[in-house]
């Protein structure tokens, strides 16, 4: 089972049918509905934090989420504020982003490794953000593993765990091979 984390977004939705379409039986719960040892002894293969509003801060167990899946060693795919909670959780910085992206899209550069596997290095991607991870402050725990062309970070990897997270949106239309992103955090995770 997946847990899909619903940072009260429309977005979860979309993300629970692709999972859903790949196979997996995922359990949504709303960030403020559960506490971690509760989440815990679901047992999940996998957690994924979803999209929403706000920062990272406000995002009811995302931050706590990511520091246990760390501990523990559970993979976790953190999409759009999911993402940003995982650099935050690490003491990285979020910040406003120079240019604010609500639904467009962008090239972004992949390092072709963990959920970028088997794609092409450049395709496009949905964005809608107006935050971004701060790279002076990424941790020493995480690197980029994608970015726009302009250099924003577009997506982080942890260097010990199976933990990843993506700024832009996989499970939106527009992006080039959402779920096939998807599908390699599953791969990566059995």
């Amino acid at each position: 089972m997946i847990i899909l984390i619903d940072n009260y977004d429309s977005f979860t939705w979309n993300i629970y049918h692709f999972l859903g379409d790949l196979g997996q039986d995922v359990k949504v719960i709303r960030n403020d509905k559960s506490d971690i040892n509760e989440l815990i002894d679901l047992d999940p293969k996998g957690f994924v934090i979803s999209p929403g509003p706000g920062e990272p801060s406000s995002a009811g167990i995302s931050v706590e989420l990511v520091n246990e899946c760390i501990k523990s060693n559970i993979p976790l795919l953190g999409v759009c504020l999911g993402h940003q909670a995982i650099a935050y959780a690490l003491k990285g910085n979020i910040i406003r982003a120079k240019n604010i992206f609500h639904g467009k899209i962008c090239e972004i550069i992949t390092d072709e490794k963990g959920i970028f596997t088997n794609l092409p290095k450049n395709f496009n991607a949905t964005r809608y953000h107006s935050l971004v991870v701060e790279e002076d402050s990424l941790p020493s725990d995480l690197h980029v593993s994608a970015r726009t062309k302009q250099g924003t970070i577009m997506g982080i990897r942890h260097k010990n765990n199976i933990i990843e997270g993506i700024q832009f949106h996989p499970e939106s239309i527009a992006t080039d091979f959402g779920h096939k992103i998807l599908e390699n955090f599953l791969r990566l995770i059995k």
